[in-house]
Protein backbone atom coordinates (compact mmCIF):
# COMPACT_ATOMS: atom_id res chain seq x y z
CA UNK A 1 0.00 0.00 0.00
CA UNK A 2 1.20 3.62 -0.99
CA UNK A 3 2.70 5.18 2.78
CA UNK A 4 0.43 8.17 2.46
CA UNK A 5 -2.64 6.54 1.57
CA UNK A 6 -1.95 4.29 4.64
CA UNK A 7 -0.88 6.66 7.06
CA UNK A 8 -4.10 9.17 5.89
CA UNK A 9 -6.25 5.88 6.70
CA UNK A 10 -4.32 5.70 9.82
CA UNK A 11 -4.47 8.69 11.00
CA UNK A 12 -8.35 8.91 10.02
CA UNK A 13 -8.72 5.61 12.03
CA UNK A 14 -7.12 6.11 15.01
CA UNK A 15 -6.43 9.94 14.95
CA UNK A 16 -3.75 11.12 17.80
CA UNK A 17 -4.01 8.61 21.07
CA UNK A 18 -2.43 10.18 23.76
CA UNK A 19 -0.75 6.94 25.23
CA UNK A 20 1.40 6.79 21.77
CA UNK A 21 4.84 7.68 22.38
CA UNK A 22 4.08 10.70 19.16
CA UNK A 23 7.51 11.96 17.73
CA UNK A 24 6.33 15.14 18.11
CA UNK A 25 6.08 15.15 21.69
CA UNK A 26 9.45 14.14 21.89
CA UNK A 27 10.46 17.06 19.95
CA UNK A 28 9.42 19.48 22.38
CA UNK A 29 10.79 17.90 25.18
CA UNK A 30 14.40 17.99 23.30
CA UNK A 31 13.87 21.55 22.76
CA UNK A 32 12.89 22.12 26.59
CA UNK A 33 16.38 20.35 27.45
CA UNK A 34 18.07 21.99 24.41
CA UNK A 35 16.89 25.71 25.96
CA UNK A 36 18.34 24.99 28.99
CA UNK A 37 22.12 23.87 27.77
CA UNK A 38 22.32 26.24 25.54
CA UNK A 39 20.91 29.46 27.06
CA UNK A 40 23.04 31.54 29.63
CA UNK A 41 22.26 34.67 31.66
CA UNK A 42 22.85 37.94 30.33
CA UNK A 43 23.47 36.72 26.57
CA UNK A 44 23.77 39.38 23.91
CA UNK A 45 21.04 39.50 21.49
CA UNK A 46 23.81 37.71 18.79
CA UNK A 47 24.56 35.35 21.17
CA UNK A 48 20.77 34.37 21.50
CA UNK A 49 20.30 34.73 17.68
CA UNK A 50 23.24 31.77 16.86
CA UNK A 51 21.90 29.55 20.33
CA UNK A 52 18.24 29.42 18.66
CA UNK A 53 19.90 29.00 15.28
CA UNK A 54 22.02 25.98 16.64
CA UNK A 55 18.96 24.80 18.67
CA UNK A 56 16.86 24.92 14.86
CA UNK A 57 19.18 23.19 12.73
CA UNK A 58 20.57 21.04 15.07
CA UNK A 59 16.83 19.28 15.96
CA UNK A 60 15.38 19.78 11.76
CA UNK A 61 18.07 17.79 11.00
CA UNK A 62 18.30 14.99 13.78
CA UNK A 63 14.75 14.62 13.04
CA UNK A 64 15.48 14.01 9.65
CA UNK A 65 18.21 11.45 9.78
CA UNK A 66 16.32 9.92 12.44
CA UNK A 67 13.48 9.02 10.41
CA UNK A 68 15.48 8.40 7.40
CA UNK A 69 17.31 5.51 9.74
CA UNK A 70 14.11 4.49 11.19
CA UNK A 71 12.50 3.82 7.92
CA UNK A 72 15.21 0.77 7.43
CA UNK A 73 13.35 -0.95 10.14
CA UNK A 74 10.25 -0.29 8.52
CA UNK A 75 8.04 1.83 10.45
CA UNK A 76 7.66 4.49 7.79
CA UNK A 77 4.08 4.36 7.97
CA UNK A 78 3.48 4.84 11.80
CA UNK A 79 5.92 8.04 10.92
CA UNK A 80 3.92 8.88 8.53
CA UNK A 81 1.01 8.72 10.52
CA UNK A 82 2.19 10.58 13.28
CA UNK A 83 2.86 13.62 11.05
CA UNK A 84 -0.89 13.84 10.02
CA UNK A 85 -3.99 15.39 12.20
CA UNK A 86 -6.78 14.92 10.15
CA UNK A 87 -8.67 12.80 13.02
CA UNK A 88 -7.67 14.34 16.16
CA UNK A 89 -8.41 18.09 14.70
CA UNK A 90 -12.13 16.63 13.27
CA UNK A 91 -12.48 15.20 17.02
CA UNK A 92 -11.81 17.92 18.72
CA UNK A 93 -13.76 20.27 16.41
CA UNK A 94 -16.45 18.22 16.91
CA UNK A 95 -17.01 18.17 20.80
CA UNK A 96 -16.73 21.93 20.83
CA UNK A 97 -19.52 21.93 18.44
CA UNK A 98 -21.55 19.56 20.55
CA UNK A 99 -20.74 21.08 23.58
CA UNK A 100 -22.21 24.66 21.65
CA UNK A 101 -25.53 22.66 20.76
CA UNK A 102 -26.17 21.69 24.19
CA UNK A 103 -25.84 25.04 25.10
CA UNK A 104 -23.16 24.52 27.76
CA UNK A 105 -20.65 27.19 27.08
CA UNK A 106 -17.95 25.98 29.81
CA UNK A 107 -17.40 22.73 28.45
CA UNK A 108 -17.22 23.97 25.08
CA UNK A 109 -14.67 26.64 26.49
CA UNK A 110 -12.83 24.08 27.85
CA UNK A 111 -12.71 21.81 24.62
CA UNK A 112 -12.09 24.60 22.80
CA UNK A 113 -8.61 25.03 25.20
CA UNK A 114 -7.12 21.78 23.72
CA UNK A 115 -6.58 23.13 19.99
CA UNK A 116 -6.33 27.22 20.40
CA UNK A 117 -3.55 28.47 21.99
CA UNK A 118 -5.38 31.79 22.76
CA UNK A 119 -7.74 32.26 26.17
CA UNK A 120 -10.76 30.83 26.04
CA UNK A 121 -11.72 31.16 29.67
CA UNK A 122 -14.13 34.51 28.70
CA UNK A 123 -15.34 33.65 25.52
CA UNK A 124 -18.75 34.21 24.01
CA UNK A 125 -20.24 31.63 21.87
CA UNK A 126 -19.79 34.21 18.49
CA UNK A 127 -16.06 34.28 19.93
CA UNK A 128 -15.69 30.46 20.05
CA UNK A 129 -17.58 30.16 16.67
CA UNK A 130 -14.57 32.25 15.74
CA UNK A 131 -11.82 30.76 16.96
CA UNK A 132 -12.78 27.44 15.41
CA UNK A 133 -13.02 28.14 12.45
CA UNK A 134 -9.98 30.25 12.41
CA UNK A 135 -8.27 26.63 14.10
CA UNK A 136 -9.58 24.49 11.36
CA UNK A 137 -8.61 27.24 8.68
CA UNK A 138 -5.12 27.36 10.11
CA UNK A 139 -4.68 23.71 11.19
CA UNK A 140 -5.73 22.42 7.96
CA UNK A 141 -2.21 23.41 7.05
CA UNK A 142 -0.16 22.75 9.75
CA UNK A 143 -1.69 19.67 10.32
CA UNK A 144 -2.99 18.32 7.10
CA UNK A 145 -1.66 20.16 3.75
CA UNK A 146 1.80 20.79 4.83
CA UNK A 147 2.86 17.14 5.95
CA UNK A 148 0.82 15.86 3.11
CA UNK A 149 3.18 18.36 0.52
CA UNK A 150 6.65 17.60 2.31
CA UNK A 151 6.03 13.64 2.57
CA UNK A 152 4.49 14.10 -1.89
CA UNK A 153 7.51 15.71 -2.46
CA UNK A 154 9.95 13.80 0.24
CA UNK A 155 8.66 11.46 1.94
CA UNK A 156 8.70 10.97 5.65
CA UNK A 157 11.99 12.02 6.91
CA UNK A 158 11.25 15.51 4.60
CA UNK A 159 7.65 15.62 6.40
CA UNK A 160 9.20 14.62 9.99
CA UNK A 161 11.47 17.57 9.86
CA UNK A 162 8.66 19.83 8.85
CA UNK A 163 7.18 18.93 12.32
CA UNK A 164 9.73 19.05 14.13
CA UNK A 165 9.89 22.99 12.34
CA UNK A 166 6.70 23.70 13.20
CA UNK A 167 6.86 22.36 16.63
CA UNK A 168 10.07 24.86 17.45
CA UNK A 169 7.89 27.39 16.17
CA UNK A 170 4.88 26.90 18.53
CA UNK A 171 7.61 26.79 21.18
CA UNK A 172 9.97 28.94 20.77
CA UNK A 173 8.59 31.29 17.99
CA UNK A 174 7.36 34.13 19.66
CA UNK A 175 8.69 37.86 19.33
CA UNK A 176 8.40 38.19 23.05
CA UNK A 177 11.47 39.52 25.35
CA UNK A 178 12.26 35.84 25.95
CA UNK A 179 12.43 34.21 22.73
CA UNK A 180 12.60 37.54 20.08
CA UNK A 181 16.34 36.86 19.38
CA UNK A 182 16.46 33.19 20.73
CA UNK A 183 13.16 31.45 18.52
CA UNK A 184 13.80 34.31 15.49
CA UNK A 185 15.85 31.59 13.54
CA UNK A 186 12.31 28.91 14.29
CA UNK A 187 10.07 31.45 13.45
CA UNK A 188 11.59 32.30 10.04
CA UNK A 189 12.11 28.69 8.88
CA UNK A 190 8.38 27.85 9.51
CA UNK A 191 7.47 30.98 7.35
CA UNK A 192 9.25 29.78 4.64
CA UNK A 193 8.21 26.02 5.33
CA UNK A 194 4.70 26.86 5.23
CA UNK A 195 4.55 29.52 2.69
CA UNK A 196 3.64 26.74 -0.44
CA UNK A 197 1.37 25.07 1.66
CA UNK A 198 -0.99 27.34 3.14
CA UNK A 199 -1.81 28.86 -0.33
CA UNK A 200 -2.52 25.40 -1.32
CA UNK A 201 -4.72 24.95 1.59
CA UNK A 202 -6.17 28.21 0.51
CA UNK A 203 -6.72 27.26 -3.11
CA UNK A 204 -8.20 23.91 -1.75
CA UNK A 205 -10.72 25.97 0.21
CA UNK A 206 -11.80 28.23 -3.15
CA UNK A 207 -11.97 25.33 -5.10
CA UNK A 208 -14.56 23.06 -2.81
CA UNK A 209 -16.33 26.48 -1.58
CA UNK A 210 -19.03 25.74 -4.04
CA UNK A 211 -21.63 28.16 -4.77
CA UNK A 212 -19.74 30.83 -2.28
CA UNK A 213 -16.52 29.63 -4.62
CA UNK A 214 -16.15 33.42 -6.16
CA UNK A 215 -16.60 35.00 -2.51
CA UNK A 216 -13.88 32.86 -1.18
CA UNK A 217 -11.70 33.69 -4.15
CA UNK A 218 -12.31 37.18 -3.53
CA UNK A 219 -11.72 37.61 -0.29
CA UNK A 220 -8.69 35.54 -0.31
CA UNK A 221 -7.26 37.70 -2.67
CA UNK A 222 -8.47 41.22 -0.66
CA UNK A 223 -7.40 39.97 2.50
CA UNK A 224 -4.46 37.02 2.72
CA UNK A 225 -1.94 39.58 3.06
CA UNK A 226 -3.47 41.56 6.05
CA UNK A 227 -2.22 38.81 8.68
CA UNK A 228 1.06 40.04 10.22
CA UNK A 229 1.72 36.18 9.26
CA UNK A 230 2.65 35.54 5.47
CA UNK A 231 0.80 32.64 5.82
CA UNK A 232 -1.74 32.14 8.23
CA UNK A 233 -3.89 34.97 6.50
CA UNK A 234 -4.09 32.42 3.33
CA UNK A 235 -6.32 29.74 4.22
CA UNK A 236 -8.03 32.01 7.27
CA UNK A 237 -9.24 34.50 4.47
CA UNK A 238 -10.53 32.21 1.88
CA UNK A 239 -12.35 30.59 4.92
CA UNK A 240 -14.19 33.83 5.49
CA UNK A 241 -14.91 34.70 2.19
CA UNK A 242 -16.08 30.62 1.64
CA UNK A 243 -18.41 31.04 4.63
CA UNK A 244 -19.34 34.39 4.44
CA UNK A 245 -18.21 35.04 7.67
CA UNK A 246 -16.08 37.69 9.54
CA UNK A 247 -13.10 36.71 11.09
CA UNK A 248 -10.03 38.24 13.09
CA UNK A 249 -10.44 40.52 16.12
CA UNK A 250 -9.63 41.34 19.43
CA UNK A 251 -8.06 37.86 21.01
CA UNK A 252 -6.29 37.59 24.26
CA UNK A 253 -2.95 35.46 24.50
CA UNK A 254 -1.97 34.79 28.73
CA UNK A 255 -3.95 37.88 29.57
CA UNK A 256 -2.68 39.86 26.74
CA UNK A 257 -5.04 41.36 23.90
CA UNK A 258 -3.81 41.25 20.54
CA UNK A 259 -5.91 42.77 17.62
CA UNK A 260 -6.23 40.55 14.31
CA UNK A 261 -7.31 41.89 11.20
CA UNK A 262 -10.77 41.63 9.62
CA UNK A 263 -10.96 38.77 6.89
CA UNK A 264 -14.26 39.20 5.33
CA UNK A 265 -14.79 42.05 7.35
CA UNK A 266 -18.20 42.88 5.67
CA UNK A 267 -20.12 39.51 6.84
CA UNK A 268 -21.84 38.90 10.01
CA UNK A 269 -20.16 36.97 12.92
CA UNK A 270 -19.82 33.30 13.14
CA UNK A 271 -22.73 30.99 14.21
CA UNK A 272 -22.73 27.68 15.01
CA UNK A 273 -24.15 26.82 11.18
CA UNK A 274 -21.16 28.64 9.91
CA UNK A 275 -18.69 26.16 12.31
CA UNK A 276 -20.38 23.32 11.18
CA UNK A 277 -20.16 23.89 7.87
CA UNK A 278 -16.44 24.96 8.10
CA UNK A 279 -15.26 21.17 9.88
CA UNK A 280 -17.19 19.39 6.74
CA UNK A 281 -14.94 22.19 4.44
CA UNK A 282 -12.10 21.14 6.39
CA UNK A 283 -13.04 17.38 6.00
CA UNK A 284 -13.07 17.80 2.11
CA UNK A 285 -9.74 19.81 1.69
CA UNK A 286 -8.03 16.82 3.94
CA UNK A 287 -9.59 14.53 1.44
CA UNK A 288 -8.25 16.13 -1.55
CA UNK A 289 -4.94 16.86 0.27
CA UNK A 290 -4.56 13.23 0.52
CA UNK A 291 -5.61 12.07 -3.24
CA UNK A 292 -3.13 14.95 -4.62
CA UNK A 293 -0.07 13.95 -2.13
CA UNK A 294 -0.67 10.10 -3.36
CA UNK A 295 -1.04 11.14 -6.47
CA UNK A 296 2.39 12.80 -6.62
CA UNK A 297 4.30 10.27 -4.58
CA UNK A 298 2.99 7.43 -7.67
CA UNK A 299 4.10 9.65 -9.95
CA UNK A 300 7.99 10.29 -8.49
CA UNK A 301 8.16 6.17 -8.29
Amino acid sequence: MNTIAAAYLLDCIAGDPEWFPHPVRLMGRLAQLSERWLRRPNQSAGEELVAGAFLTAGLVGLSWFATTKAIKWRTEILLAWTCLATRNLVDESLAVIRALGQEDLPLARQRLARIVGRDTHALSPAEIHRALIETLAESACDGIVAPLFYMAIGGVPTAMAYKAVNTLDSMIGHADHRYFYFGKAAARLDDAANYIPSRLTALAIVALAGRNRASALNIWKRDGGKHKSPNAGQPESAMAGALRVRLGGLNTYSGEPLVAPLLGAEFHSPQLPDAKRALRLITAVSLLAAAAAIAVRKLKS
